[in-house]
């Protein structure tokens, strides 16, 4: 997986009613690090563009919807938003899975390190400097 397909370009699309929703998330939503927003092409959608591990379209519409604004309920809409969710949290457990466990790593290094397994040297101390 290349590192861009983790920068995701969304489109968050608002209910009609109440009208201005997309002009009130696109000023609650500016101030987020990490998170690119803009208006989108028509007066009820929004653009967003975020890295899948900073944010997901599921957290952002959910944290929306809990400060009370309405999503299009459109079957298009809750078509290309369920993709969207799962496709996002396939690439978020796979990024996690592809992260090295340092714990699990220096646990092994110690067992490693005390289990004998062939690789040690039996060559006397005083003969390994002769030359």
């Amino acid at each position: 997986m290349r590192p861009c397909d983790l920068e995701k370009n969304r489109e968050i699309v608002f209910h009609a009613l109440p009208a201005g929703q997309a002009a009130r998330a696109l000023r609650l939503l500016q101030g987020m690090d990490g998170l690119e927003v803009a208006a989108g092409e028509s007066p009820n959608h929004l653009r967003v563009r975020y890295h899948v591990c900073e944010y997901t379209l599921e957290g952002l519409e959910t944290a929306l919807a809990s400060q009370g604004f309405h999503l299009d309920n459109s079957l298009l809409s809750k078509l290309k938003r369920a993709l969207a969710y799962f496709c996002e949290g396939v690439q978020r457990g796979n990024v996690e899975a592809n992260e090295p466990d340092i714990k699990s790593q220096q646990a092994f290094m110690k067992v490693y390190e005390h289990h004998l397994h062939g690789d040690r040297d039996e060559t006397p101390e005083e003969w390994r400097d002769y030359k």
